[in-house]
Formats: structure tokens, C-alpha cells, sequence
């Protein structure tokens, strides 16, 4: 018998107790935004607050993008060792529809004048003689323009919400494909192969765009790939979790000990790339020293006071990984996984927030009432939608040309 997952009411009430504080953290944050730094424009428009928004808006969008790529992965390197966890996968994605959705409204809100985050998008920074007018921004305008922007931007909604509904849209079909289950797993694995050439350009394109340009005179060369390791190990991480919650609510017992192993094994591996490259990127920068690159560090470390924040984050989403992950035994060890889970989660927050607010909101910033519960209002939204994807599915596949070889691996 295939097991179902069952949305308990009481799961479903903790997700509306913390959206519902996150209604509230969302009002509060408005009304009571009273940082008054200067954007470019010279104008404030709660910063702080839209700023909270993208955080969370991006962070969270980020994870369920993660797991689509991979599950792509899975399918592209026929990879068999992941089949049953295949639907977890799947219900992390399934965010995706409404992350994408958010971070749209978003950018349109900025793109009408209702918050200035992108200061590129005011008309006046390109005219000369305007009191706004940027000579650096206006030399980007073949990038930064609205037209080519916004086109960008459908094009990544469009193109991996598509792939996102078709992946799991095909998945369903082999439960029941009988003799076709073959030819569906292998056209998911063309469709894949695809998939993944898109997604690595746009992975970095939408990092570039969504994040990067909000630092309009900085750039880097490695953002793009440094943002989507930190996406890839945030969604390793709530994939890993979730299996260690099913398999302690009585579910998923099909799942291997070698399998817990494996994802922390991807744990440890991709918290390594994404320190490499954070540090990379940091240690290049402000050892060249060039003007145009080493102010998003100095504003950071010298300028507006995140230097911890920024220290911090690196040392919990590097060392915690490394030392405690480091043994096979721990990354057997559910309660070692869940610990440092949980670390990596919140480390790639701070993360995140350190990527954003310092172009907001200056020196202006903390971590207090309206972070936290924005936060939380968008963990619930998170965990409904992922938990109501589980729920609509069996736990396990069928038909699945590599569910014998999963359910009896042995490393």
C-alpha cells in the first residue's frame, strides 16, 4: 500500500498562526518603519519594510527553485539513489508558482514607483542635466531598461514554472503509465538535460537582476553562481529535513539509512561550493581593490555596520557543516542533520539579508520584530503550499525504473 501523507489540522493551524503573524509583523513593519535614510532618488519610502519583503521573498522562492534543479539533476544524471524521496522533491518545488508570483508583484510595484529598491528604474537617473541623472547607471541601460528587463524576467517565470508543472505533471502519469512508465521517466530525463542548460544561465542572469541590481554601480562576475549555491544548499536542506519529519511521523520508512546518508553527503559537499565561492569572491574583490568593486564590501564591513552579521553567517553556513558532518555516523545521525539543518537554514537567511538591506537601508538596520515576523509569516506561507503539494500525491512512486534500486541502497 502507497502511503498518503495527511495534512493535519493542527500542521495546518501552526501554518496560519505563522502567517497570520506575519500579516501582523507586515502592518506593524509599515506603520512603524521610522528609518529615514536616503535612497538615490532622495526620497524614503519604508525601505526597510520593502526591503523585509524581498528578503523573504527571494530566500524562500530560492529554496523551491533549489529543488527543481535538483530534481532536474536527478533525472538528467539518471541518478537512482534519490527515487524515494522523488515526492519531497517535488513538493519543495511546488512552491515555485507562488515564489515566482511574489517576486513579480514585486518588481512591478518597483517598476510603478510604489518603493524605490531599484533605483535604476527611475527615468531620471538616465537624463543628463536631471539632478538624478548616474553616468554609471545610464552606461548600463542596454542591460538595466525596462523593456529588455521585464522580458528576462517572463521568460525565467514563464520557462521554469513550465518545467516545474511539467516535471511533476509526468511524475503522476508513470503512477498509473503501466507499460509507458519507461518512456515517461526517460522523456523527464530529455526534458531535463534542457532544462539545465536554461537554468544555467538564468540562474545567474535572475541573481544579476532580481538581487545584484540593486547595488546598481557594483557588479561581480561570480554573484550569480555564489546565489545559486546558497538557493541549492537551502533546498537540500528542507528536502532533508522534511524526510528526517516523515520518517519520525511513520512515513517514508522505505527510505534508506544510505539514502539519509547521501543527502548529507550533498549537505556537507554544497555548503563547501558555497563557502569556496563566497570566499572567492570576498578575497578577490578586496584584494584587487578596484573602486567600482570593493565598496559593496567596504560599505558593509566598514560603512553601515554588518560585519558581524556578515562574519557570523559565514562561519555557521562553512564550520557547522564542516565539523559536525564531517563523520559518516554523522551524517547518519538524524539529530546531527536536524541541528545543523536548522543552522544552515538561518545561516543562509542572514545571508540573504546581508545581500539586500545594506543597499535599503544603510546603517539603519536590525533584526527585531518586523524581521522576524515577516520571517515567519513566510515560513508558513512556505510550508503550507509545500506541505498541501505532499498531501496531493502518494509518498512514494510507482513504476519508477530505479524505486527497487533506492529502496534497497547500501553505501
Amino acid at each position: 500500500m502507497n502511503q498518503m501523507f495527511t495534512f493535519s489540522d493542527k500542521t495546518k493551524r501552526l501554518c496560519y498562526i505563522l502567517m497570520g503573524i506575519g500579516i501582523i509583523g507586515l502592518i506593524w513593519g509599515y506603520v512603524n518603519d521610522g528609518t529615514a535614510p536616503e535612497n538615490m532618488t532622495g526620497h524614503y519610502h519604508h525601505n526597510r519594510f520593502w526591503a523585509n519583503l524581498l528578503v523573504n521573498t527571494f530566500y524562500f522562492m530560492g529554496i523551491s527553485l533549489g529543488a527543481l534543479f535538483f530534481l532536474a539533476l536527478q533525472y538528467a544524471a539518471e541518478a537512482g539513489w534519490a527515487t524515494t524521496v522523488k515526492r519531497v522533491m517535488e513538493a519543495v518545488s511546488g512552491y515555485l508558482p507562488v515564489g515566482l508570483g511574489l517576486m513579480l508583484l514585486m518588481l512591478v510595484l518597483g517598476a510603478i514607483g510604489v518603493h524605490h529598491m531599484y533605483e535604476w528604474m527611475s527615468p531620471d537617473i538616465y537624463k543628463e542635466g536631471s539632478p538624478m541623472f548616474d553616468e554609471i547607471i545610464a552606461n548600463k541601460k542596454g542591460y538595466l531598461n525596462f523593456p529588455f528587463f521585464f522580458s528576462r524576467t517572463l521568460a525565467y517565470i514563464l520557462v521554469w514554472g513550465y518545467y516545474q508543472r511539467l516535471f511533476r505533471k509526468r511524475s503522476l502519469l508513470a503512477d498509473d503509465g503501466g507499460d509507458n512508465n519507461y518512456l515517461i521517466h526517460f522523456s523527464n530525463q530529455k526534458s531535463a538535460a534542457i532544462f539545465l542548460v536554461f537554468y544555467g544561465v538564468t540562474s545567474s542572469t535572475s541573481a544579476w537582476d532580481w538581487v545584484m541590481s540593486i547595488d546598481t554601480h557594483w557588479y561581480s562576475t561570480m554573484f550569480g553562481w555564489y546565489t545559486f549555491s546558497g538557493t541549492w544548499i537551502g533546498a537540500l536542506t528542507v528536502i532533508t529535513l522534511l524526510v528526517l519529519w516523515l520518517r519520525r511521523n511513520g512515513s517514508l520508512q522505505e527510505v534508506q539509512e544510505s539514502t539519509l546518508h547521501d543527502l548529507g553527503k550533498w549537505m556537507f559537499a554544497v555548503s563547501f561550493l558555497w563557502s569556496y565561492l563566497w570566499f572567492m569572491q570576498f578575497m578577490l574583490i578586496w584584494y584587487t581593490n578596484a573602486p567600482e568593486e570593493v565598496s559593496y564590501y567596504f560599505d558593509r564591513i566598514h560603512m553601515y555596520g554588518y560585519r558581524w552579521p556578515m562574519w557570523i553567517m559565514f562561519f555557521i553556513n562553512f564550520t557547522f557543516p564542516m565539523v559536525m558532518l564531517m563523520s559518516r555516523d554523522a551524517k547518519r545521525n538524524s539529530g546531527y542533520l536536524i541541528f545543523v539543518g536548522l543552522c544552515i537554514l538561518f545561516g543562509h537567511w542572514v545571508d540573504t539579508f546581508v545581500m539586500v538591506m545594506p543597499a535599503e537601508v544603510h546603517e539603519h538596520w536590525h533584526i527585531g520584530i518586523t524581521e522576524i515576523t515577516i520571517a515567519l509569516g513566510f515560513l508558513g506561507l512556505f510550508l503550507f503550499v509545500v506541505l498541501k503539494n505532499l498531501a496531493k500525491a502518494p509518498l512514494m512512486v510507482k513504476n519508477h525504473p530505479y524505486l527497487e534500486e533506492s529502496k534497497h541502497l547500501h553505501t
